[in-house]
C-alpha cells in the first residue's frame, strides 16, 4: 500500500456547507464544481470528518484549490487526495507555500510578511479566490490558503 497523504484541517473552522453528515459529500462536490469546474470524474466521499477526493484536475493549482476548498469546510478534519490527479508540473512550476490564517491576520499583513509589501495582498487573494470568496477581508483563523512564492 502506498503512502497516504492526509492534509489536516480544523474541524470547527471553515464555512458551514452541510447540516448532516449524509449530505456532506454532495454539498462539498457542489461547492467544488461550482467554484472550479473542469475536474473530470470528480468523486467526493465523506467519512467521520475525512474527505476523500478522486478525479482528474486540469492543473496542479486546480488540485490544490480543490483540496483547500474541501478542507476549509466546517466538520472536515482531513482530506485524502491520493486519487485526485493533476498533470505533472512543468519544470518551472510556481513555488507555493500553504499558510494557516491566525487571529489578527489580514491578507495585507500576510503579504507584508512574505513579500515586504502589504499591497501585494491582491496576489495572495487571486491565488485563493475560490477558497476565500468575493471579499478578501473575509478570512478567518484556521483557514488554509496558498502563498505563491515565485
Amino acid at each position: 500500500m502506498g503512502l497516504m497523504n492526509l492534509f489536516g484541517f480544523g474541524k470547527d473552522k471553515g464555512q458551514k456547507v452541510f447540516e448532516e453528515e449524509a449530505e456532506a459529500a454532495a454539498k462539498i462536490t457542489a461547492q467544488i464544481e461550482g467554484a472550479l469546474g473542469g475536474i473530470n470524474n470528480l468523486d467526493v466521499k465523506y467519512d467521520d470528518g475525512t474527505v476523500t477526493l478522486c478525479g482528474d484536475c486540469e492543473s496542479q493549482a486546480q488540485r490544490e484549490q480543490a483540496i483547500l476548498m474541501a478542507g476549509n469546510v466546517q466538520g472536515v478534519t482531513g482530506v485524502l487526495a491520493n486519487e485526485l490527479k493533476a498533470p505533472e508540473p512543468p519544470e518551472k512550476q510556481a513555488k507555493v507555500e500553504f499558510y494557516e490564517i491566525k487571529s489578527g491576520d489580514s491578507l495585507s499583513l500576510i503579504a507584508k510578511r512574505y513579500y515586504g509589501d502589504p499591497m501585494a495582498y491582491k496576489r495572495i487573494y487571486e491565488a485563493n479566490r475560490e477558497v476565500i470568496g468575493d471579499n478578501p477581508d473575509l478570512i478567518y483563523p484556521g483557514q488554509q490558503i496558498r502563498i505563491p512564492l515565485d
